[in-house]
């Protein structure tokens, strides 16, 4: 193996609880990827002058992947609505993001009309918001590369939000990752 090989071996492959990755993750980083506040917001105010932007990548129906269909208790086989994004800033991606809901779940919440608004834009206004525990990840985000946003992220994080009552409940997966860009941009440390 060569030193760049074993340089983007990730630390861990597989989500964490976040509590079990901050041994390896630094005061900086840590104040990213365990933040509960609107990512949105947080990206905005760190840019600066620079213009904020969602750029949207991907959104549909299809099949999650089996850790994002485990995270949501649903069967891998059952479709979803599938929504990938890049923040960026100065139109340089920061964080990549891929969103997923249960189909059945979407019942008159309208999030495919999202456009190229950001989901936090919708998530924090809604009333009784639950956001499950945070996870983290060292592993890049194979839909990135596939989108033509290239760059090791530092960090993955993800959660899933629950909304609504019991029989008309929504649950969904946001999963963000923050690109190296941001990290040069901002001069944080490589983890």
């Amino acid at each position: 193996m060569t030193a760049a090989a074993f340089r983007q071996t990730p630390l861990f492959s597989r989500w964490r609880p976040i509590d079990a990755a901050r041994p390896a993750m630094s005061a900086s980083w840590w104040q990213w990827v365990a933040s509960t506040d609107s990512l949105t917001a947080r990206l905005m105010a760190a840019g600066g002058a620079k213009p904020f932007r969602v750029r949207l990548l991907r959104q549909g129906v299809g099949w999650p992947r089996q850790d994002e269909a485990q995270a949501l208790g649903i069967r891998a086989k059952r479709y979803a609505w599938l929504r990938e994004v890049a923040l960026c800033l100065d139109e340089t991606p920061w964080v990549v993001a891929r969103s997923v809901a249960p189909l059945a779940q979407l019942k008159g919440q309208r999030l495919d009309r999202l456009g190229e608004r950001s989901l936090g834009s919708w998530l924090f206004r809604q009333p009784g918001l639950i956001r499950g525990s945070l996870e983290a990840t060292t592993q890049a985000p194979t839909f990135a590369s596939v989108n033509g946003i290239q760059g090791n992220a530092a960090w993955g994080r993800r959660s899933v939000f629950y909304y609504g009552c019991k029989h008309d409940s929504l649950s969904l997966l946001v999963q963000e990752y923050f690109l190296g860009a941001m990290a040069d941009d901002l001069g944080l440390p490589s983890r």
